[in-house]
């Protein structure tokens, strides 16, 4: 698909520091749940050395009908001009891309191990699967600092009402003990076998930050999966 614009509906703060974008939804368009988009701005008011455009997966499943993006608000220039667009602003897009996606054969379990912003691809994904009804048993082993700092949590805890094949168990690694009741501390191969009763029958989706993709990975064939089964996509620099 070649580069079109899209219009900015509206834009909300989902976690802390976290902002999604609500774009108007192009006629025709179509996508699978965990593809990204570029976004590139349009005749910025600054620029830094990372430059105008960004890779943002869609947040939402095409069931849903809304095209949304979500990404950390650091301090850089694309981020501060996103931040700041208004509403009815349009930007360059050039549609659907990638293949993180989940796989189609439901009899085997998909497991999701991700940190922060890298739950973008992985909602939609199991927004979808919801929608859908399809029959995947889905576990997803979700890591942030605290619970304002996740992203899409209270929708995720929503998503596992609905579905009774998803388990969702949200990780907070400097939440205090009366503060989270949760899971805590950080994913390893011990709380992954608590939560998955065969660690070698999932195929495996790793999204985060690189050196957390890089760390569950080795965990992960150190536990004994295969790494035909382990599936990542990194989120640099957020």
């Amino acid at each position: 698909m070649t580069n079109s614009k899209i219009k900015l509906k509206k834009k909300e703060l989902v976690a802390k520091d976290t902002m999604a974008f609500h774009w108007e939804m192009p006629e025709g368009f179509e996508f699978k749940a965990g593809q990204l988009t570029h976004i590139k701005l349009i005749n910025p008011s600054e620029i830094d050395e990372e430059g105008t455009k960004r890779a943002l997966s869609f947040v939402y499943g095409p069931s849903e009908n809304e095209l949304v993006t979500t990404t950390r608000l650091r301090d850089t220039a694309f981020k501060r001009e996103l931040k700041n667009l208004p509403e009815g602003s349009e930007v360059e897009f050039d549609g659907a891309n990638g293949s993180f996606t989940l796989h189609k054969t439901e009899s085997t379990p998909a497991v999701f191990i991700i940190g922060g912003i890298g739950i973008t691809p992985i909602r939609s994904m199991i927004a979808e699967a919801t929608n859908q009804k399809t029959g995947h048993d889905l576990t997803l082993l979700y890591s942030n600092k605290t619970p304002e700092d996740a992203p899409f949590l209270s929708d995720l805890e929503d998503l596992e009402k609905r579905n009774p094949n998803f388990n969702f168990v949200p990780v907070m690694t400097r939440a205090e003990a009366g503060e989270w009741d949760g899971e805590r501390g950080h994913i390893d191969a011990e709380l992954l076998k608590r939560h998955v009763s065969d660690v070698n029958k999932p195929i495996y989706y790793l999204s985060g930050p690189g050196d957390m993709v890089e760390a569950m990975q080795k965990m992960l064939v150190e536990a004994g999966v295969n790494e035909d089964n382990i599936r990542s996509e990194e989120f640099a620099g957020y």
